[in-house]
């Protein structure tokens, strides 16, 4: 394996986690919004945040493109970031909202009973209670920022050290005609995929929510 290729490796595990990090703490209030409000035109709002999940990664890539290169930011790791934020959000709201929904009102009702602040409710209660959802949003947000391919093309370019994730890699590879290198890359992230997707599987089985 070449120093090309684990710089490639080295800077997708950092992107995959910063970006983890990231659309943890911004799912969480969206996805609590979303599991809470009475707003009459939500939908429009769940729509657009899943756009990503039906949109061609390449017209996303284009778009965040034109976004972000008046401000300096595509062609960088920085501009990485805020594409794979965007490109995953649906794989972490989703889990989160769902989790949050199923919660129910009962146990925040016996909290505000006890006079626990809406603040205290969540931290003590709500978070505890979701910690399923949180793990899968986290591994599933992680895992599909992995293999990002057409966004990070876009937005980012082929650039070695700077935007050149494994998913790249491995196409320059196979472009190249160089299989074997390309086989090692390719059945890498596959196992790794895997073992997260067996993670999520076995957190949804082992963890249930709790309702009082």
């Amino acid at each position: 394996m070449s120093e090309q290729d684990l710089n490639a490796i080295f800077l997708t595990l950092k992107l995959a986690g910063l970006s983890t990090i990231i659309l943890l703490l911004v799912g969480t209030p969206i996805a609590w919004w979303l599991s809470r409000s009475k707003f009459k035109y939500k939908f429009l709002v769940e729509a657009f945040l899943t756009l990503p999940l039906v949109l061609p990664p390449t017209v996303l890539g284009f778009y965040l493109l034109l976004a972000l290169s008046p401000v300096g930011l595509a062609f960088s790791f920085t501009g990485l970031v805020i594409g794979s934020v965007v490109y995953s959000l649906p794989f972490v709201v989703g889990p989160l909202q769902d989790t949050f929904v199923s919660l129910g009102n009962r146990p925040l009702e016996v909290a505000a009973t006890l006079r626990a602040k809406p603040m205290d409710q969540f931290f003590s209660i709500v978070l505890p209670l979701s910690r399923s959802g949180f793990i899968t949003g986290g591994v599933l947000g992680f895992a599909h920022t992995l293999g990002e391919f057409g966004v990070v093309l876009m937005i980012g370019g082929n650039i070695p050290g700077v935007s050149q994730v494994l998913s790249i890699s491995i196409y320059d590879h196979v472009e190249s005609m160089n299989y074997q290198e390309a086989h090692v890359l390719a059945a890498g992230l596959m196992g790794l995929s895997l073992l997260m997707l067996i993670i999520v599987y076995f957190v949804n089985k082992r963890f249930k929510v709790v309702k009082l």
